[in-house]
């Protein structure tokens, strides 16, 4: 650190040096800081500029004991590099610069019980908390916390605060998945499932079972469980490809469903001539494979911007928000899906 004497540390320029150099008052550099609102473009661009120039830093602390608030939100997540999670906690990072929230981010080791992350974003000083933790135990989560939580996926009990569910619909997406396979007139639709830990795997698992057992089709054995890598796919579509009547699949996501992809090629069956595949997340290769991959699209912008707008409304205590939001889904039809292919006719 800079010193300006033996001992002392320089001080970073304050509100005052930064009103000076963008010609206004303290208090607008104040609503700039903030985010709040009432300020217009000009004078809010003036003000930023002047912010990067002198290298100003608002005293967090300070500003927590004046307003009340740290104008920081917290986000309980598993910190995987899968494409899901990863996107979703890209888009939250994007929702809370946008509304003025600065992000803090506590993951959760193996094993590790969520409130342990809880905690660590309750010392550090937050407003309100995101929970987009993907893996439980399948009991219903109970967080102790003094302050709003959105869960993105599973409902949350919370000791002192309040909760709401902000998330894509997994029931919903995978029964449209299945029943667009059904439509094209296959007999049944095997699934190659995720994770049992994960909600999202179970979710897409139930939403397969149902949009059979409301068609009438048999429910088919699962293959091996994935684990949403494309070699569990890869390890499942070896399975199927070993059976005469597999005509239609359902991918708990496009990473398995790409590897069942290559099984099927490798076993010399054609998509979809021969099986018919369905994926989930519309990943951005997923429109470039050969064949391009039918699947689900969820919006985790969408998804992210909701969440934070409804546990922003939580912050500044507004009315209770809806005990779920549902963000809509998309099915993205592609080359890898068709009808099903009928029986060559008897030689005569």
């Amino acid at each position: 650190m800079a010193v300006t004497g033996p001992g002392r540390p320089r001080r970073g320029p304050g509100m005052t040096e930064v009103a000076r150099a963008a010609g206004v008052s303290q208090k607008t550099v104040s609503r700039v800081v903030n985010g709040e609102p009432h300020v217009s473009p000009e004078v809010r661009d003036r003000v930023l500029r002047a912010v990067q120039e002198l290298g100003y830093r608002p005293n967090n602390a300070a500003r927590a004991l004046l307003l009340g608030r740290y104008r920081r939100i917290g986000v309980v997540s598993l910190g995987s590099a899968l494409y899901g999670p990863s996107t979703l906690l890209l888009a939250l990072e994007r929702a809370m610069h946008r509304v003025g929230y600065s992000f803090a981010l506590a993951g959760t080791l193996e094993g590790q019980p969520v409130q342990v992350a809880v905690e660590a974003l309750l010392e550090q000083g937050v407003d309100g908390i995101v929970l987009s933790e993907p893996i439980d135990d399948g009991a219903p989560l109970r967080l102790s916390a003094d302050v709003p939580v959105v869960s993105l996926g599973e409902g949350v009990e919370v000791g002192q605060g309040r909760s709401a569910v902000v998330g894509a619909d997994g029931l919903v997406a995978a029964r449209i998945a299945t029943g667009h396979l059904l439509s094209l007139g296959h007999r049944t639709v095997w699934h190659i499932p995720g994770p049992h830990d994960w909600w999202a795997a179970r979710d897409r698992l139930r939403g397969w079972r149902e949009a059979l057992a409301a068609a009438g089709a048999p429910e088919p054995p699962l293959p091996v469980e994935g684990d949403w890598s494309p070699a569990s796919g890869y390890a499942a579509g070896r399975q199927l490809a070993g059976l005469s009547d597999v005509t239609a699949v359902f991918a708990a996501n496009d990473d398995m469903a790409i590897g069942a992809l290559r099984a099927f090629a490798e076993a010399g069956l054609s998509v979809p001539g021969d099986v018919s595949v369905v994926g989930f997340d519309d990943i951005p290769a997923a429109a470039y494979l050969s064949p391009p991959l039918t699947t689900v699209r969820q919006d985790f912008t969408a998804v992210a911007d909701r969440a934070v707008d409804v546990l922003i409304a939580m912050i500044e205590g507004g009315p209770a928000p809806a005990e779920r939001t549902d963000i809509p889904v998309e099915l993205t039809v592609r080359a890898s899906s068709g009808p099903v292919r009928e029986p060559a006719p008897p030689l005569r």
